[in-house]
């Protein structure tokens, strides 16, 4: 009998959460994903020194001082990450934008345009790449150019069905829903655990990815910010899932049963109400629903936060 994350690939597509190779070697993934706290993280550590390194390095000729210097040393360090990624995982490595950006469409364009080129100039395809864009309105417009001129995105830091109809609207290649955040909101909102069948995270994919079936949109829905094993067995079937080392660890280890949760036949047939959306209304929704709110400002603030302390460390490293 195959383990559960054996199980699971065979009907999603298994995507590792992590900046750490050594980990997606261990389980082999088809993607990869990263944000600043996880390269934060994985820079921090004496294995992955050397790429640090070799990005300071590449711009020592650099006539750029202080915060302009930092983030090309920063820039270069993410797109080495990502291609050593690739030399590990056979499909795409999604790759974040500045947060600071997630209100700035142009800037988030030309972060984008930036973060492509330094790929092609490492030889790597841009279809081997998503860059990761906050779900903010702003910076699905960026997405919506980028899209168009080929460069494909991951939209994360989502939280509501308002967003993930806007990505689908603006052709967007895939959207991130936080499960674990989504549950985080309502234990603290409510005292009380939910079971994973009730899980309000769970409850939000499902009802995205459902809505995307049966109207027939293309984006793929890529549940992410996982905090238990049950959340990834409720929702086995969805077009990915992105999982940290420990939960495909307890995967790997198990040998329950696992089944397809999540099916686009069953969704098709489903009485589904279309959202109409434009900006205002988009805002009104998004801004009614406090826990979207809440959580899409907190998880801007936190990967900024990150970039501030990566620009510390290559500032130090920098000298």
């Amino acid at each position: 009998m195959p383990n559960q994350l054996e199980a699971l690939k065979s009907f999603t597509k298994v995507v590792a959460d992590t900046g750490d190779f050594e980990q997606m070697r261990q389980y082999a993934p088809q993607d990869a994903t990263t944000n600043p706290s996880l390269i934060l993280a994985a820079a921090s550590q004496p294995a992955y020194s050397a790429l640090v390194d070799r990005a300071v390095a590449g711009q020592k000729s650099s006539k750029l001082t202080g915060p302009a210097l930092w983030n090309e040393i920063i820039d270069d360090l993410l797109v080495l990450f990502g291609v050593e990624i690739l030399k590990i995982v056979p499909g795409r490595v999604s790759t974040e934008t500045d947060a600071r950006l997630s209100f700035d469409t142009a800037g988030t364009i030309e972060k984008a345009k930036k973060l492509i080129g330094l790929y092609a100039k490492q030889g790597i395809d841009r279809n081997r790449v998503l860059i990761k864009i906050a779900s903010t309105w702003e910076g699905i417009r960026a997405a919506e150019v980028l899209e168009r001129e080929g460069i494909h995105c991951n939209l994360t830091l989502l939280f509501s069905l308002p967003q993930a109809v806007a990505c689908a609207e603006a052709g967007v290649q895939l959207i991130s829903p936080f499960v674990g955040r989504i549950l985080d909101w309502y234990k603290a909102a409510e005292k009380r655990d939910f079971a994973p069948h009730e899980d309000p995270g769970v409850l939000s994919v499902r009802e995205i990815y459902h809505y995307y079936k049966h109207f027939g949109h293309a984006t793929e829905v890529m549940g992410a910010s996982f905090r238990n094993k049950g959340e990834i067995v409720e929702l086995a079937g969805c077009d990915l899932l992105t999982i940290s080392p420990a939960l495909l660890g307890e995967l790997a280890a198990s040998n329950e049963p696992l089944t397809r949760k999540l099916d686009p036949a069953a969704a098709r047939d489903a009485k589904i109400e279309r959202l109409v959306l434009d900006e205002k209304t988009f805002r009104y929704l998004l801004n009614d629903n406090a826990m979207a709110t809440e959580k899409t400002a907190e998880g801007i603030r936190k990967f900024s936060a990150d970039i501030v302390k990566l620009e510390q460390l290559v500032a130090k490293r920098a000298g």
